[in-house]
């Protein structure tokens, strides 16, 4: 077997090694999830599944709860004012919701109706206190990959390489 032959075997090998690897990381990410609890004074009202998202959800869902101005100074480019902090943490709720969750609960129209909102993450906002949405948040970063140590993922890649 010639010299070049033998090498692009390799890569052929390792481009589906890699190929592997993302499809599996997609697949980890779609299927890490977590349930939720809702409970007050013993009693639990509501249960759901949360799973993390990209950062260009987070980026995207912070835009929708932006608003923003033409800077004239600018030639009119838009330049964020003011972000809606407690729309923009529903929002994270609302959309790390598993999506079956979120029909049979967020998008609930008779909820809706009944406590006069107009949407899912307005129906969150509505009904979740503060401290637990606060909560959830912190278990969507989680399951999104932040608070991981970065030092952690350098010493697992370290492992990975030395064996």
């Amino acid at each position: 077997m010639t010299e070049e032959k033998k090498t692009n075997e390799e890569l052929l090998a390792v481009e589906g090694d890699v190929l592997r690897g993302l499809l599996g990381l997609y697949e980890d990410n779609q299927e890490d999830t977590t349930t939720i609890e809702i409970a007050r004074k013993g009693k639990v009202y509501i249960t759901f599944d949360i799973r993390g998202l990209s950062e260009k959800q987070y980026n995207d869902l912070q835009d929708m709860a932006t608003k923003f101005k033409n800077a004239k100074n600018l030639g009119g480019v838009k330049v964020a004012e003011e972000t809606n902090v407690t729309k923009f943490r529903s929002l994270l709720i609302y959309h790390a919701t598993v999506e079956e969750d979120r029909k049979r609960i967020w998008n609930d129209r008779e909820a809706w109706k009944a406590l006069n909102v107009l949407n899912g993450p307005d129906l969150i906002d509505k009904i979740l206190k503060a401290g637990e949405k606060s909560a959830i948040i912190d278990k969507i970063d989680e399951l999104s990959g932040y608070g991981m140590e970065s030092s952690d993922l350098i010493k697992n890649l370290s492992e990975q390489e030395a064996n």
